[in-house]
């Protein structure tokens, strides 16, 4: 039996009525989704004409005449995407429907402008709208984790190098590390603003030669009715400012991936340090009734791994062939909605996780003692340095620590039965020295370090 799906049933992951939900915010999807592009692209043209009009350019009625038939006018979408797939780009048969409900004002529509102009503005407004989706997720992610690290600032926990057992941390320390790194995107999201949010109005082939005198004036006029800044020469070949925006995208991902591979080895059986926010049967199995896989962290991995593949295909675009590119601007069509469509999915994976994560401090305290001192043989080797030498020091631990596993005894016993050792290092000492919460560094004072002036 064929099932049937209301709404859209597109063939790709971030539209798919199955799947997209999970990968795509949907405040996301409605800023990049195609009506919200044509309503950008039209209001545009309305701004466009506006800013010739107060330079004397077209008539004051025209523009006024066009502003009225843009919030009246409802768009043969059929037609359009017809006339596009001909075309190839929707700025003429977006600009022809517009113009013949405008009357004898269209006349004077898309004055000046060629196709690229009106479509790198109208992608610059929902980048911009975009952004301040992404800004927003990211602060709701960043006071998740400052939650996180002030609330188990003193939890110790084995830190693992290579996945073993290397010294003590703290799970606060963790978070306050995760957390680190997204506070500096938001530095660069921030100074990636005035680079980016800027007008792209030129004309054919960037010189604004159809204006005349008034060009630049216009120009900087169509800034002003965008809230847009004004670039210093014509961007349309040079696209580092559109790659730079994914770049971005794809190092929040990157970082919210790393974030959930941490989480996810900890929710392993074996390790039952943390859990992913417990929904009735999210994460569950359709044959092993006892599973809590971890959904949230699956997704931020994925979005994390397609998001890179966009960062390198943005890249790839920048290489525009003379003043017009022959396919390179095409790419960024798919580049730059879907990594912010999956960047934003992801950080709302993230603040729903992270706001919810249960977190079983027992567990991570067992899971510490799991080697029986083993983890801070650094602490015994670097208290007897300055008796025998950093290097011998370093021996009789090792030797330490390999009759501990060999016996499989704890360090602290090994330790009492080497005469040298315990010439220096008395039981008191080898019983603080061995105990891992006792070897917990400067965890805490960076953890307050990264808080301070984080919500």
């Amino acid at each position: 039996m064929m099932m049937q799906f209301t709404g859209m049933t597109q063939s790709s992951l971030v539209d798919s009525p199955l799947f997209g939900h999970s990968f795509v915010d949907d405040a996301m999807r409605d800023i990049f989704n195609y009506r919200a592009y044509i309503a950008r692209c039209v209001e545009v043209e309305v701004a466009l004409a506006r800013a010739e009009a107060k330079q004397g350019v077209i008539p004051q009625e025209a523009a006024d005449g066009i502003a009225n038939a843009a919030a009246n006018h409802e768009f043969d979408l059929a037609r359009l995407k017809h006339e596009t797939e001909i075309v190839g780009y929707p700025i003429l048969p977006i600009v022809e429907q517009l113009a013949a409900h405008a009357g004898d004002a269209g006349r004077y529509l898309h004055w000046g402008a060629t196709t690229q102009d009106i479509m790198d503005c109208a992608t610059i407004l929902q980048m911009r709208d975009g952004l301040a989706l992404i800004e927003r997720q990211l602060d709701e992610t960043m006071a998740a984790l400052a939650h996180l690290a002030r609330t188990y600032r003193d939890t110790a926990m084995a830190g693992r190098t290579h996945l073993q057992h290397a010294l003590p941390i703290t799970f606060g320390y963790k978070a306050a590390v995760w957390l680190s790194s997204l506070k500096r995107h938001s530095e660069r999201l921030a100074q990636l603003k005035p680079r980016l949010l800027v007008v792209q109005f030129s004309g054919a082939s960037g010189t604004l030669a159809s204006l005349g005198d008034h060009g630049l004036a216009v120009q900087a006029g169509l800034a002003g009715e965008l809230g847009l800044g004004v670039p210093e020469i014509t961007w349309h070949s040079s696209r580092d400012g559109v790659t730079e925006a994914v770049q971005l995208m794809a190092l929040i991902c990157g970082s919210l991936g790393k974030i959930a591979v941490d989480i996810s080895i900890m929710m392993t059986t074996e390790l039952g340090e943390v859990a992913e926010p417990f929904e009735k049967h999210r994460g569950a199995s359709s044959t092993m009734p006892q599973k809590r896989n971890p959904i949230s962290c699956e997704l931020m991995i994925a979005a994390a791994k397609m998001v890179r593949q966009h960062a390198g295909l943005m890249l790839d675009a920048m290489a525009h062939d003379f003043e017009r590119a022959t396919g390179p601007w095409h790419l960024e069509w798919s580049a730059i909605p879907e990594s912010f469509a999956l960047t934003s999915g992801a950080l709302a994976q993230a603040i729903f996780m992270l706001g919810g994560l249960e977190v079983y401090p027992a567990q991570m305290r067992q899971n510490l003692g799991v080697s029986r001192g083993l983890i801070v043989a650094e602490a015994v080797m670097m208290a007897l340095a300055p008796f025998a030498g950093r290097q011998t020091s370093h021996d009789l631990v090792y030797a330490a620590c390999r009759m501990a596993v060999e016996k499989d005894i704890s360090l602290y016993d090994a330790l009492a039965q080497d005469g040298e050792i315990t010439r220096h290092l008395g039981p008191q000492d080898l019983q603080h020295l061995t105990d891992p919460e006792n070897y917990l560094g400067s965890a805490g004072k960076m953890v307050d370090r990264v808080l301070s002036g984080t919500h």
